[in-house]
């Protein structure tokens, strides 16, 4: 695994054209990329399904662990690992969100229990 540059972290801070797509049960084919928001905390990407745990993309990522995503004009091959609860570490994924999606009508609910339960940090493949 590799970790991500900071010239890499610097353009996900602001960038909002990130695209998940984990892989299918075959463990080769990607998914269809749907569209969500990123954060960055410590030098570590994150991200949350909107629908919770019920999610179509959240289930393929917790079950293949990898797939590709595309943000900051760029595709990426990743690893996701689902986040343990960690009131800290919640605390500051909340804040960031807070801080990149200000003013958003869809903000309040990406913090809500359905979406926190379903944060994937992302890692470089």
């Amino acid at each position: 695994m590799r970790n991500w540059t900071t010239a890499q972290l610097n353009r996900f801070c602001t960038a909002d054209d990130m695209h998940v797509s984990p892989f299918y049960d075959d463990g080769k084919t990607y998914g269809t990329p749907t569209w969500i928001w990123s954060v960055v905390v410590a030098n570590q990407l994150y991200v949350r399904a909107w629908n919770g745990q019920q999610s179509r993309w959240y289930q393929a990522a917790r079950q293949q662990r990898a797939g590709r995503i595309h943000l900051a004009d760029e595709d990426f091959e990743v690893t996701f690992t689902p986040v343990t609860q960690d009131d800290h570490l919640t605390m500051a994924i909340n804040q960031s969100y807070e801080k990149k999606y200000a003013g958003s009508p869809y903000l309040p609910p990406m913090l809500e229990a359905g979406p926190v339960s379903a944060t994937v940090r992302l890692d470089l493949k």
